[in-house]
């Protein structure tokens, strides 16, 4: 990931700390509530940013540990960090973001599976 590009997703997730992905599993979907940054019990998996080329090679480096390999697979966790990425780097969807962290009456989860062209159950 590019420093500049990390930077953002910094300082979007110090503001809007939490967010909701569904997982698409069978006919349906699991919906992970994701933590930007902080502590957390029982964590299903987490991600690490490693900054130290950030300034000297304008790269940061990313690490994702599954904690309960039981309950995500390489493929769904590998799909949340990107997805995530998304709603955060990308401004309309990160209007999403900001509108479940401050303005949580507002907020509907449709509108996430619709930006992700998921069908509503």
């Amino acid at each position: 990931m590019k420093a500049k590009l990390y930077n953002l997703l910094e300082h979007r997730a110090s503001e809007c700390r939490y967010f909701v992905i569904p997982v698409w599993r069978g006919s349906g979907y699991t919906t992970m509530f994701v933590q930007g940054q902080g502590n957390t019990s029982s964590p299903y998996f987490t991600v690490t940013f490693y900054k130290e080329f950030a300034e000297t090679k304008d790269l940061v480096l990313i690490r994702g540990d599954v904690v309960f390999t039981s309950k995500l697979i390489d493929s769904e966790v590998e799909w949340l960090i990107e997805t995530v990425q998304s709603f955060y780097l990308n401004d309309a969807r990160c209007k999403l973001v900001e509108r479940f962290n401050k303005e949580t009456h507002d907020f509907e989860f449709k509108d996430v599976l619709q930006a992700l062209n998921m069908p509503i159950l």
